[in-house]
Order: structure tokens, then sequence, then C-alpha cells
């Protein structure tokens, strides 16, 4: 809902209400029952929330595609390189241990 500032006109009291854009104005003020005047207000900032509001939104879909092919790229590559250190895993651990070269004790 928006905010309107008043300001009376007889005691120059000035104060803000929330109200419903098809709501009637005030006519009174709340201390001293003069008249008031809705006063011109500066606006308020904007906050965006949620999808729609950035340039990210609107890509066209060829963008999007290519998107999803270097995506899926990226990830068919990490799996590769994840199974080839897996692989090298196994074949390090089948191999027999080395025997250590340490000297006999005398």
């Amino acid at each position: 809902m928006p905010t309107y500032d008043y300001r009376c006109l007889e005691c120059e009291f000035e104060f803000e209400v929330f109200q419903g854009i098809n709501d009637a104005r005030l006519t009174e003020c709340p201390t001293c029952k003069g008249k008031v005047k809705r006063l011109i207000g500066a606006g308020a900032g904007l906050i965006f929330k949620g999808s729609g509001f950035y340039i990210t939104d609107y890509r066209s879909k060829e963008y999007k595609q290519k998107q999803k092919s270097e995506r899926e790229a990226s990830q068919g590559a990490a799996k590769k390189s994840e199974a080839g250190s897996k692989s090298s895993d196994s074949k390090s651990s089948d191999s027999k241990p080395s025997k250590s070269t340490k000297p006999a004790k005398p």
C-alpha cells in the first residue's frame, strides 16, 4: 500500500498514512480536527524481487540452448575426469606394495 503525506492547514501538523489507492482522501487532522491537504510525495524506491526483472530472464532461445549445451559439456568432462581418477586409483590398489629398502639390523 502507498504512503501518503498530509499537512494540517490550521496547526501545520504533518503525518503519513498508509492507504490503498482507491481509499478516500483524509479531510480531518488527527490532532486538531482541522482541514488537511495531501502533499505531493517524492515516491518510493522500487524493490524488484523474484524472476522476470533481470536481463538474464529475457535471453533468447539460442542463448539458452548454447548455455545448456556448455553446461552439459562441462559436466561430462567432470564425470570423465572423475572416472579416470577412480580407474587409476583402482590400478594402484591392485598392484603389490613395494618392499622397503631399509637395511637389515646388525
